[in-house]
Parts: C-alpha cells; structure tokens; sequence
C-alpha cells in the first residue's frame, strides 16, 4: 500500500511543478509503480474506463472539427454587432464562449474567443484584462455542466454511472423520483459568476464598435454534434451500467467526421488534425483511471475511508462544507483531474459510512475541484493560456491582479452552486 501512495504522491507533485508534461509524469509514475511491485501489468487493462476514453475522443475531434466550422465566430460578430455598449459586449461574448465550452474544451474556447475579445477591447481602447480573464473562468466553470464538457466530468460519470441525461435531471437508487442535475446548479453559479465579471464592465458605456460577421465553413461538425447528443441521451436504454454504448456511439462519430473533414475539405486542411487533438490528453487520461485503480487495489482508499471515520455523527452539513471549500481550495492551485479522480472513491465509499447521500459528496466534489481552478492563473490550463496570451499582447497579468477577478468569481459562483445542491440533495 505504501509503495502505492508514494508513487502517487510522487506523480502528483510532478504535476503541481510541470503542467506542460503531464502525460510524460503520469506514464513514468505507472512505469515504476510496475517496477516496485505497486502495480502489475494485468492490471492495466482493466484499470482504464474504455467507456469514458472512448467518449472523450470522439467528443475531442468533434471539437476540433465545430471550431474548423467557424461557427462560434459567426455567432459572436453578430453578438458584437447587436450590443449597445462596449461592455454589453464584452459579457456577451464571455456568455457565449461560456456556453460553447459546455460542449468543447476550455482551452479551444479561450484560444478561440481571444482574438475576438482583443479586437473589440482595442477598438474600444479599454484593457483585455479583464475580459480574457473572464473567459477563461467562464469557460472552465461551463466545463462540467454536462458530460462531454470536461475532463472532471467524464470522471464522475464513470465513478457513479451517470448518465448524459442525468447531468440535467438525476435519478439514482437513492433518489428513484429524481431530482435536477448538475446542469442547473452550474448555470446558477454562472449567473451568480457574471455578475461579478458585469462589475468589471460596467464602466465601459463607450459605443460598441463593429466587426465583420465571419462567414460559416460548414455546418456538417454541427450536424455530428448533434447527434452524438442523441446517441448519449439513449446510452441508458442500451447500456445501462455505462460500459460501452457511448464510448463507441462517439469515436464513430467523430470517425464519421474525421473522414468528412480529409474526403471533403482536402483542399482547404491547415493541416493534419491529428497535430492539433492534444491526443496527449487521451493518454493523460488513461494513465490517471490506471493510477486510481492502483489506490484502490492496494487498499489506499480503504484506508482513507476509515481514517476517516472520526467525521461519523458529525452534521451533515458540515461534512459537505469541508469537501466542498476544501476541494476549492486544493484546486486554486493543483490540476483537479487527479485529486477528483482520487477522492471520488474516498467520497463515494465515506458517503455509505455517514449515511450521507451519494449526491451530495460526489457531485460537491465536482463543483469545488472545477470552480476552485477559477481563483489563480495556475489552477486551470485555461487559465495559463488565457494569461500568456495577454503576456503576448503586451498586458502581463500578476498573481494579484488574476486574483482579484477570479477570486470573488469563485466565492459567488461556487456559494450559489453549493447552497442549491445542499437544498436539492440533502
């Protein structure tokens, strides 16, 4: 067991001091954790969700594919150009790129919506601080209202079997009637979030400025969007313990638009797709699932469960406070994909112990590990990005300075979220 939890300590540290190569640490960490014993090759296999894998890749190309489709800046021109003010429009495309990460990756949202923001900022002679600092917070919070949204997401899915329908109204055994899903208390905490970025802008009352309205490539990623929405909504009826339907319901949608893309749009390829699908991801992904799996093999989170026992006939409440801000807290400064993943189990497990509602824990987990990323700029990748691009532009943004912003977003979004799942839940 020891040796399990010092080759996970040791991968997790690797990652709080190197983002860049996450895969590259992960993969090292499996290699010696084979090497000592901490984990055997059988357990490989078996320790990656396939399901999961296969849902983030086919929903990862898809994703590629929608911004190739220049939708997204198709939609925004005309956002831009029907605002009063500059900083009506500033919040609308904060709401829009928002609403395009619940469906595609934080980081292809900020990358995309950046250029937009700083040319509206420009003509408007104003700073891009804080708009790209609010698209990045927008865009991470968005990431696990659904799904496919997020990396985060897609691991509590696995962890508890949810289903794409049950992120907007869930049922479970212990709650067969049902009740709304994490979908609702993530556009609450949003509302509650863009409030605070509105204070930001309201200042800026200068006439909106006008841009060209980008002009849509194709509408076919669109068209394959939508259906693998539809696959995933059915993914219950034919696979109702959540092990294969959607995983091959989306790579063969996004194989379907992988050929599209090389058979009808040769001509006009920038480039090979697979250079820009950050595969690296997939693998980080797999490589996270097999390393929890050895925590669980080697009985850490047993362990865990019963160290944490002292907390039995403690209040409720409390005990959902703690891992709620405790999850933001570790967040603001560590990458949430391997501390969701790991504590998943520990809350799941703890949750039975206490009499607690599932619910409560996992999906408390969640909405701290993903809105606790908001508060610095090295809690999320997107914000890194965010910040290098404004760094590039000649506007170079302190630990302070993105504090300032992100921080009472957090509060505000995080407070709203926790409070009607608290009320939902309890």
């Amino acid at each position: 067991m020891w040796k399990a939890v010092i080759v996970f300590l040791a991968v997790y540290t690797g990652l709080v001091i190197s983002n860049r190569y996450r895969p590259l640490i992960a993969w090292a960490g499996i290699a010696v954790a084979l090497a000592i014993g901490a984990l055997r090759w059988g357990e490989l296999p078996g320790g990656v969700n396939w399901n999961v894998i296969g849902i983030f890749a086919g929903s990862l190309i898809l994703a590629r594919l929608f911004s190739y489709s220049r939708l997204p800046e198709t939609i925004s021109d005309h956002l831009i150009n029907r605002s009063r003010h500059a900083g009506a429009a500033f919040l609308y495309i904060i709401i829009f790129a928002s609403i395009f990460s619940i469906f595609m990756d934080n980081v292809v949202t900020v990358l995309l919506f950046a250029p937009i923001a700083l040319q509206i900022t420009a003509k408007a002679k104003v700073s891009p601080v804080p708009v790209i600092i609010g698209l990045a917070v927008s865009s991470n919070l968005q990431g696990m209202a659904i799904l496919i949204g997020d990396t985060p997401s897609m691991i509590l899915a696995a962890a508890t079997r949810m289903s794409f329908i049950d992120f907007f109204w869930h049922t479970s055994r212990s709650i067969p009637g049902g009740r709304p899903g994490i979908f609702w208390l993530v556009q609450l905490g949003a509302g509650a979030g863009l409030l605070v970025l509105y204070q930001f802008f309201r200042k800026n009352r200068q006439a909106s400025v006008s841009v060209p309205v980008t002009p849509v490539k194709s509408w076919i990623p669109v068209y394959l969007i939508v259906v693998m929405i539809l696959l995933l909504s059915v993914a219950t009826v034919f696979d109702p313990d959540f092990k294969w339907f959607g995983g091959v319901a989306c790579l063969l949608t996004g194989l379907a638009g992988f050929i599209w893309y090389q058979v009808q749009e040769r001509k006009n390829l920038p480039g090979p797709i697979w250079r820009e699908l950050g595969l690296g991801t997939v693998f980080f992904l797999m490589s996270v699932f097999i390393l929890v799996h050895m925590l669980e093999e080697r009985g850490v989170v047993g362990a865990l469960v019963e160290r944490l026992g002292w907390l039995q006939g403690k209040n409720p409440f409390l005990i959902y406070s703690f891992i709620v801000w405790f999850s933001v807290l570790i967040s603001a400064f560590i990458d949430n994909v391997p501390y969701i993943a790991a504590m998943l189990p520990v809350v799941i497990s703890l949750s039975h112990t206490l009499g607690v509602p599932p619910e409560l824990l996992t999906l408390g987990i969640l909405i701290g590990s993903c809105m606790g990323g908001n508060i610095t700029p090295v809690g999320a990748a997107a914000n890194l990005v965010a910040v290098g691009i404004l760094e590039r532009e000649g506007h170079p943004v302190s630990f302070a300075s993105f504090v300032k912003i992100g921080l009472p977003f957090t509060v505000a979004a995080t407070g709203a979220s926790y409070a009607a799942l608290w009320f939902i839940f309890k």
